[in-house]
């Protein structure tokens, strides 16, 4: 295939606006799959993605189409849509020349939808705006046209109308790839200047890979220059590591071998390496024969969200490792780095882009690998100035020093968008004020809609505001956000107790003001959560150097006396006095049975 005759491109968009439907409408009208193998969401291939419908990873697939008798060949990238998982959108969008804006006529641009926007731009991508669900009886056409238009900068009739549903202007939307997106360029966009590309000079820019138990490494690549076949002696520009290609080939969408990867193309290729930490996205592969300068790489995520993960039996801690370096394969926006908690033993404190990517990484450790998992409660990173001058960074909630030897906290601020039907902003004001937010900007988005924007702390966001934002605006509000400064906090931090005994996992940074409120609202939520145990458990909120909250778990109760009949009172007072000495002998040595699955629902709460 030649190089003009190759289109590389990526879809974006808000989150549930129609990626992966129009995918799959993409792939019929190609012939790339069979229509007796035709699946919704056949680029969704993990478990979790077809359960809860949305897209965790980024997915590429060649596609073959004829257009004005020419063949041409279409690479496309399917991306996520939620905000957790904009790395793996930044990636994709560094690997291709043009991009596909899919916008809801339902729904309007959406906050996220001008984040992703944004991001392309700044990759300097050809933008084709497309409107999808156009078949619905809800669509507003022309009103989301026009904000499509006012946004991009562009005419009316650039507008493509599709609908994945029915793949209604797919065809039209194949023709518009073609002709507005251009072929592989032999230099590559890093932002500054333009680096050119030596095209008989082996160059291929890695950004992404999987991991097989057999195959080891397999890497997606994006060939800026020269080709690659199987055979070939390779080197890893970063690492260094030089290994033979053991196969090339292209997504169709399966895995499909090649004689070679040729410039332009998009595709994999199988390394063999089984060790971690050799392979990373950004890194360039060249020839060990005439080895090319590095391409700009990646620039590394930033995680927003920390928690600490240790393993239920303290045996499993290997495989815990082994698990994390695993999925650090396929997920590369998460980071993790060993730490020993007294109560709770070795474990990895971990950072994420977000409550939703912790809750997929944790969800991923228990079924792929099967491991039971105490998870702390997700925080921020603070910074901490303590009464003997020293500036500590605290990561874990548990390792957050005493409120009597803090002087001064720090805690991370985030700017956030919210695009929200005009007659919701009364009553979105009272809800931001409770989340300590400043906000600092309304404008007119649209007839009836408005773009408000907000500076907050970073924690607030993880109290339940994305379920409050979406019910009080009744799921018609969306946001987006990035990281902004370091502000001055006035937060502590909140052991619990159960049974007498602090359990680190539990334990919260809060907001000074809103101590009483959190710790009640806490305590109330294990109390329904927790099982009961043989013995009466406390369930205690301590803050300050008091409790501020508690509740009492019922014990199990044996009806030791119900086999008796008549007789003497005493024979049952014998019975109970008995049972009584039992039960405080219980207490005792009684250990807290906390199953894996609270854990899981205290995170989900918290969200």
């Amino acid at each position: 295939m030649e190089l003009k005759n190759i289109r590389n491109f990526s879809i974006i968009a808000h989150i549930d606006h129609g990626k992966s439907t129009l995918a799959d409408r993409m792939l019929e009208v190609t012939g790339t799959i069979e229509a007796r193998k035709m699946r919704d969401q056949v680029l969704d291939n993990m478990e979790l993605e077809r359960e809860r419908g949305i897209t965790i990873k980024m997915q590429p697939v060649r596609m073959q189409y004829r257009h004005n008798n020419e063949d041409y060949t279409l690479n496309l990238i399917d991306t996520p849509g939620h905000i957790d998982f904009s790395y793996e959108v930044s990636r994709a969008l560094k690997a291709v020349e043009g991009s596909l804006l899919l916008v809801d006529s339902t729904q309007g641009v959406q906050a996220q939808t001008l984040t992703t926007l944004s991001m392309a731009r700044e990759s300097g991508l050809v933008i084709i705006p497309c409107l999808t669900k156009v078949d619905s009886p809800l669509a507003r056409i022309e009103e989301t046209t026009l904000e499509i238009c006012t946004l991009i900068g562009c005419d009316i009739d650039d507008v493509l109308e599709v609908s994945g549903k029915t793949g209604e202007g797919v065809k039209e939307l194949l023709a518009a790839i073609i002709e507005r997106i251009p072929a592989p360029a032999r230099m590559i966009r890093s932002g500054g200047p333009q680096l050119v590309v030596e095209h008989n000079r082996t160059q291929s820019l890695v950004f992404d890979f999987s991991y097989s138990n057999h195959k080891g490494v397999i890497v997606f690549v994006r060939m800026f220059g020269g080709q690659i076949a199987k055979g070939d002696t390779l080197v890893f520009a970063a690492s260094g590591q030089q290994f033979q290609a053991l196969e090339v080939g292209v997504f169709m969408p399966e895995a499909t071998a090649q004689p070679t990867l040729a410039e332009g193309m998009i595709g994999y290729i199988v390394t063999g390496i089984k060790q971690p930490g050799i392979a990373s996205v950004g890194d360039t592969i060249v020839s060990a024969k005439n080895s090319a300068p590095a391409l700009p790489g990646y620039g590394l995520p930033r995680p927003v969200v920390w928690a600490s993960i240790y393993p239920e039996e303290a045996d499993d801690f290997d495989e815990l490792r082994m698990a994390l370096q695993r999925l650090r394969l396929s997920d590369s926006a998460f980071s993790f780095e060993e730490e020993v908690s007294g109560a709770l033993g070795r474990g990895y404190r971990c950072g994420f882009l977000g409550m939703l990517h912790l809750e997929i990484i944790t969800e991923r450790l228990r079924r792929e690998f099967n491991l039971e998992l105490i998870v702390t409660m997700p925080s921020v990173t603070y910074e901490v100035e303590t009464r003997n001058n020293q500036r500590l960074i605290v990561y874990s909630p548990h390792l957050f020093p005493d409120d009597g030897s803090v002087t001064k906290v720090y805690e991370p601020w985030v700017n956030v968008s919210i695009i929200t039907p005009e007659v919701y902003v009364g009553t979105l004001m009272p809800f931001m004020y409770d989340h300590e937010a400043n906000v600092d900007e309304l404008q007119q988005f649209g007839d009836d809609r408005v773009k408000m924007g907000a500076t907050m702390p970073l924690r607030e966001l993880m109290r339940g505001f994305f379920d409050g934002l979406k019910s009080i605006t009744s799921g018609y509000a969306s946001i987006a956000y990035e990281q902004g400064e370091l502000k001055v906090a006035d937060v502590l931090r909140m052991d619990i107790l159960i049974g007498d005994e602090v359990q680190p996992a539990f334990t919260r940074i809060i907001s000074r003001r809103r101590l009483q409120e959190d710790a009640e609202e806490f305590v109330e939520k294990l109390e329904k959560l927790l099982p009961r145990q043989q013995v009466v458990m406390k369930i205690q909120a301590k803050a300050l150097g008091k409790i501020v909250a508690s509740r009492t778990l019922k014990a199990f109760r044996k009806d030791v006396t119900g086999h008796l009949y008549g007789g003497d009172y005493s024979r049952k007072l014998k019975l109970l006095d008995k049972q009584k000495k039992g039960k405080k002998k219980m207490r005792e040595y009684a250990n807290v049975n906390i199953p894996h699955d609270v854990f899981i629902k205290v995170m989900k709460q918290t969200d």
